[in-house]
């Protein structure tokens, strides 16, 4: 179902333009560069942080008018650092495809997917200068936040001690803090009050929280076919992501047999086994009350907000994300 974030009347054209933006700002003299470095692009997506930046901007005006030339760079530059992140975080995770289509370290080796991440995320970072110093040190500052992120996620694999706050710690940095800098950036270009960006950047940084929390619920709970990827991908990965921890922090004998299975790679029966522990014993209803709740006070965020389409259209795009999720 598409998000009602994706239905303001001029976000479609928006986000037409923000995809143009994106192929035109990949193509460099070298044909096999632009060719390693759109891939991503070309296999598509939601676009949801630039969509995210879109909304924020249009959050203040009862109009519904076509977002300014600099809304829609700053969008570009969002999803640019993102795209660069998915470039990285295959490498580190041996994908082979990614959004159905054949992953870039997958097709042309893990040095080339390296490198033309840090091309997209070095085009990302020339965007964000030609509109301005506070946006081109928030991004700058975001990407920092971004590999904190992912070290701590992978400072903390296998460890079955990992707790609720390093796993929130990691996910602000991964996720939630480009959700943030998206909002934050639709605020700044559109020439929002202080205390408008402030609340946009908040709402950004708590819907991000929730969105990873989602993902992560979905990935015990979701069937290949519908993630793209196998289920429990984390777990064999040695990622403990909340409904994990919460089954993991229960007094019970299902927690300590789930102990006993992690803490090294499984696969198979054991993959199998622990799946159905975390899928039976409170962990994913009790991450989806934490989704709600982060979901709940971003909303509140938007309460600083004028009665708008666009801050109509951002309140139940969250509403959105966890509206499926068992309670």
């Amino acid at each position: 179902m598409t998000s009602p974030l994706l239905t303001l009347p001029s976000m479609g054209a928006d986000l037409g333009r923000v995809e143009r933006a994106l192929r035109e700002a990949v193509v460099t003299d070298d044909t096999f560069l632009t060719e390693v470095a759109s891939h991503l692009i070309v296999a598509g997506g939601k676009r949801l942080r630039p969509a995210l930046a879109i909304a924020v901007a249009a959050a203040a005006s009862a109009e519904a008018a076509a977002a300014s030339p600099e809304v829609v760079m700053g969008g570009t530059s969002v999803e640019l650092v993102h795209l660069g992140s998915l470039y990285h975080d295959d490498v580190i995770d041996e994908a082979v495809t990614r959004r159905t289509v054949e992953s870039v370290n997958a097709r042309w080796g893990n040095l080339k997917a390296i490198l033309a991440g840090d091309f997209l995320l070095a085009k990302a970072s020339e965007i964000a200068a030609s509109l301005g110093t506070e946006v081109a040190g928030l991004l700058a500052a975001t990407i920092g936040r971004l590999c904190e992120g992912e070290i701590r996620e992978l400072q903390s694999a296998f460890n079955v001690d990992r707790t609720e706050a390093d796993y929130y710690a990691s996910v602000e940095g991964k996720t939630s803090q480009l959700f943030a800098t998206a909002a934050r950036i639709g605020g700044i270009v559109a020439g929002h009050d202080r205390p408008l960006i402030d609340a946009a950047t908040a709402y950004g940084l708590h819907l991000g929280t929730a969105f990873q929390i989602v993902d992560d619920i979905l990935d015990l709970t979701a069937s290949e076919a519908e993630l793209g990827k196998p289920t429990g991908h984390d777990l064999f990965e040695g990622v403990y992501t909340l409904p994990v921890l919460l089954t993991l922090s229960h007094d019970t004998v299902a927690s300590g047999e789930l102990r006993d299975l992690l803490g090294r790679p499984i696969e198979g029966i054991e993959l199998e086994k622990a799946l159905g522990i975390v899928r039976s014993n409170g962990g994913i209803p009790g991450a989806a009350a934490a989704a709600r709740a982060q979901i709940d006070t971003a909303v509140r965020e938007l309460e600083a907000f004028p009665a708008t389409p666009a801050v109509a259209a951002l309140k139940a795009g969250a509403m959105h994300l966890v509206s499926s999720l068992p309670a």
